[in-house]
């Protein structure tokens, strides 16, 4: 069990922006312990209901009442400075703390925190490890990063020393976590608009490695050489996984795809044979994902049939290459893909499977992604057959980047590839249906709303 000597001392804890997948989380495990949870979110949605149905008070708009009577105010990083309920904890010296920094402080009370990181696939490894965790009965904290149907939500609140939680770089929150073991599954040129480089991002993940006590664990990948540069800093126990790299401590071998594009392959742990896995999600990147997962499981004792039953079990969480349905005897799938490496592993998953021909409609994600990737975002996406391209997510930014998605057709055309750019979801819908045919695949792609367009396909 957690140990909850520090947080004792907030008997009300009060959180501002509650709908949000890790506040949600965060206010369900204090629930659980014991504390009195209020919160408040501009917006209803399927989390908040839930949170309310667990006997957790939640205000749409603002709650100065129960904010007034808290001893601890949790704000999340979307909540704006002057925000009404912050203004008014400062104004009755209401220590506030922000969601990163606390949730730095729950991982501190468990004995066991395993914090998944990297550029790529978090979600996925998270609740592999998760499900493996389930099926050995050690029953686990949760906190990932999508809906996990055998969650029933993004969190799971268990009574034992293991907190499962994924752990993301951006804007370093990572570095308030107190993690006993780390896996990193690559590192990449991502979040620019905040790291500037990838130097600097490669830095930062050394840092985060610092973070591993003596007697912890790093899980990390091999194959990459971002990762292989940053094991000098940390000197506890290195275990690594990788698919090309021989010498690495667990491999994949013989790896073979059905034809839904499923992998099975052999995992071979320092060149001695130790189980067959089979997948139920596509994709040689879900293989490393499993790797990485199956490390873990290793060093905590987890035995090789919990292992491959809960993996062979796992059919995706929320948005990772998401099936939606069909129409017209053309598939739909849904991914968050938003960034180059991300759309190749979903393309390469793609082709494993089989179908008649590949579409894609790609929303990109932030206008500075767009600028500083575009001439990679025009090269994954040429191994689509029709490729359309729909307006930027602006997220968190205005366009001071001077960017479009016609740029990002211009350049997908100069490569010697048809592309379109259609901004009206609507418009995306019907044009879909005159032109695809049957046993055709449909992906829609991005981090934003496009993950709208699946149901409108298939629905109608």
């Amino acid at each position: 069990m957690a140990n909850i000597e520090e947080l004792k001392q907030y008997k009300h804890i009060h959180l501002i922006g509650i709908g949000g997948v890790s506040m949600s989380g965060i206010a369900e495990i204090l629930h659980s312990w014991g504390f009195i949870v209020t919160g408040s979110d501009t917006s209803k949605s399927e989390v908040t209901d839930k949170l309310i149905k667990n006997h957790i008070p939640v205000t749409i708009g603002h709650d100065l009442a129960n904010l007034e009577k808290a001893n601890l105010v949790v704000y999340s990083a979307a909540v704006k400075k002057d925000d009404v309920e912050l203004l008014r904890a400062k104004e009755l010296n209401i220590p506030i703390i922000e969601r990163g920094t606390f949730l730095g402080m729950l991982t501190k009370a468990f004995k066991n925190t395993i914090c998944i990181s990297g550029t790529h696939g978090k979600t996925t490894t998270t609740s592999m490890i998760a499900l493996c965790f389930l099926e050995a009965c050690k029953d686990p904290s949760v906190q990932v990063g999508a809906y996990l149907k055998q969650l029933d939500g993004n969190y799971r609140v268990g009574n034992s020393e293991y907190f499962i939680i994924e752990a993301c770089e951006y804007v370093e929150s990572y570095l308030k976590l107190f993690p006993r073991t780390e896996v990193i599954l690559n590192i990449d040129n991502d979040h620019l608009d905040y790291f500037g480089t990838l130097d600097n991002i490669i830095k930062s993940f050394g840092n985060y490695v610092k973070l591993i006590p003596e007697n912890g664990l790093l899980v990390i990948n091999w194959d990459d050489p971002n990762c292989r540069q940053i094991t000098k800093n940390t000197t506890a126990k290195v275990l690594t996984f990788a698919i090309e790299n021989q010498n690495a401590n667990f491999v994949a071998r013989n790896i073979t795809y059905n034809s839904n594009g499923f992998p099975t392959f052999d995992v071979y742990y320092n060149n001695t044979f130790y189980k067959t896995i089979s997948l139920s999600i596509p994709g040689k990147h879900n293989v490393m994902n499993a790797l990485a997962c199956i490390a873990v499981c290793f060093e905590y004792g987890i035995e090789r049939a919990d292992m491959r039953s809960a993996l062979f079990k796992y059919t995706g969480a929320h948005r990772r290459f998401e099936y939606k349905g069909s129409f017209n005897n053309v598939n739909v799938y849904d991914d968050y893909g938003h960034h180059p490496t991300e759309i190749l592993a979903t393309a390469n998953a793609l082709k494993q499977k089989k179908y008649h021909a590949s579409w894609v409609i790609f929303q990109p994600h932030t206008y500075s992604r767009t600028k500083n990737l575009l001439d990679d975002f025009a090269n994954v996406l040429t191994n689509f057959d029709h490729i359309i391209v729909t307006d930027i997510y602006a997220a968190r930014e205005n366009n001071t980047y001077d960017v479009s998605s016609q740029d990002l057709v211009e350049k997908i055309k100069s490569l010697g590839h048809h592309a379109i750019y259609l901004s009206d979801f609507s418009e995306i819908t019907k044009y879909i249906k005159e032109h695809a045919e049957p046993e055709d695949i449909v992906l829609t792609l991005g981090a934003g709303t496009v993950t709208n367009i699946g149901p409108m396909l298939v629905d109608n």
